[in-house]
């Protein structure tokens, strides 16, 4: 039974009570099915579900000791994987490391991460889903002056 007929009836211009019977058998015979199908389909549903303890994935630190400016595309890639990165900066001219601290930067900036000096020549780049707490240079601050 169509809309059509339905309101064809709503506005009595079918005096048919014959389509009205035959439309609650159906309407009963729906309602009989309805549950069945809502059963096999959460029942799907639970059989898809998959405990996120169990998606871990490992944390990963990457590190890097650049010896060329053009090394930094890699290093800028690594952080696009949202992948943490310590670079080491002592084997490279401080010119060149100048410029790689600089395009990281921006790259951190722009994937709203951190970048951190961890030593001399030495620096930690991490993206939005690593939080760094502490200074390590506060600690070494108060080595130096405990001498």
């Amino acid at each position: 039974m169509g809309m059509k007929s339905r309101f064809k009836r709503f506005f009595e211009l079918e005096e048919d009570t014959q389509d009205y019977d035959t439309y609650n058998e159906e309407v009963a015979a729906a309602q009989e099915e309805t549950p069945q199908y809502r059963r096999s389909d959460k029942q799907s549903k639970s059989q898809n579900v998959v405990s996120l303890q169990s998606v871990q994935k490992a944390a990963k630190v990457i590190l890097i000791e650049p010896r060329t400016y053009d090394e930094v595309q890699d290093i800028a890639d690594h952080l696009k994987n949202r992948k943490a990165v310590i670079i080491n900066l002592q084997r490279i001219s401080n010119e060149q490391g100048k410029r790689i601290v600089d395009f990281l930067s921006g790259t951190v900036y722009a994937i709203g991460g951190d970048i951190q000096k961890l030593g001399m020549n030495i620096f930690l780049c991490t993206p939005d889903n690593v939080d760094v707490s502490g200074s390590i240079t506060e600690m070494m601050q108060e080595r130096f002056e405990q001498r």
